[in-house]
């Protein structure tokens, strides 16, 4: 999709994002992966609501730590536009899995354009639901995620609601879309769609978006053949 002009302190590149509110994620099927299962780099295919490409994304992790760390690797994702242009990088540091933990859990930094940190996700700590905190380039409190206490996909799909402070206002959802059974059962090649509002500040929207990549690996990276899969919490 050709991008419109360029809004006042929007980051190039984040032009489309400020049109739309909605957008696709699509992982890759990696066929090495399901033969051999050995974990592969992720590749995802990011969409419009009408299925056109907008963005590709690539993660960026060294065998070694792929194999050693599984989900709860620190990676680099590289999210690059149709000209091959990289316009949002995603830093996840090593933390903690556990909620036995709390001064050490997941977070993400979003970069848009890459080196210049936009927002950040955080986890907070909780017993036995999924919550996050979405930041500001200044780490500030901007929105909060909730996701269900036993977040699996079992013939349908999963919501993790994104709303404001008081959490009396639900703005935004974060949807696992349930796929074909073979994918659920033998691959972790998942699909998301990621709803904001439309006027919603664009930074956000490229951190949402972040927001919806560690969910994927925390909670829907595990492939447990003759199972559902669950996230380590």
């Amino acid at each position: 999709m050709p991008a419109p002009p360029r809004p006042l302190n929007c980051p190039p590149g984040l032009e489309y994002l400020s049109q739309i509110e909605m957008i696709l994620i699509h992982q890759k099927l990696e066929v090495l992966e399901v033969i051999t299962g050995f974990e592969t780099n992720n590749i995802y295919e990011i969409q419009n609501s009408f299925g056109q490409r907008i963005y590709f994304a690539t993660e960026d992790t060294p065998f070694c730590t792929r194999l050693c760390c599984g989900p709860s690797r620190p990676f680099t994702l590289r999210i690059t536009d149709n000209m091959s242009r990289e316009v949002i990088t995603l830093e996840r540091p090593l933390r903690c899995t556990s909620c036995c933990y709390p001064c050490c859990l997941q977070e993400l930094e979003v970069q848009a354009p890459p080196g210049i940190p936009v927002g950040y996700v955080t986890q907070t700590w909780h017993p036995y639901l999924p919550k996050f905190l979405v930041q500001n380039e200044q780490r500030e409190d901007v929105l909060k995620i909730s996701g269900p206490c036993i977040p699996c996909s079992c013939c349908a799909d999963v919501d993790f609601e994104v709303t404001s402070l008081d959490e009396k206002t639900v703005v935004g959802t974060i949807t696992k879309k349930w796929s074909q059974m073979f994918r659920e059962v033998f691959t972790d090649a998942d699909n998301f769609a990621v709803q904001f509002p439309r006027d919603l500040d664009v930074k956000m929207k490229a951190v949402m978006l972040g927001a919806c990549f560690l969910v994927d690996f925390m909670f829907f990276e595990n492939t447990i053949m003759g199972s559902q899969r669950m996230g380590i919490w």
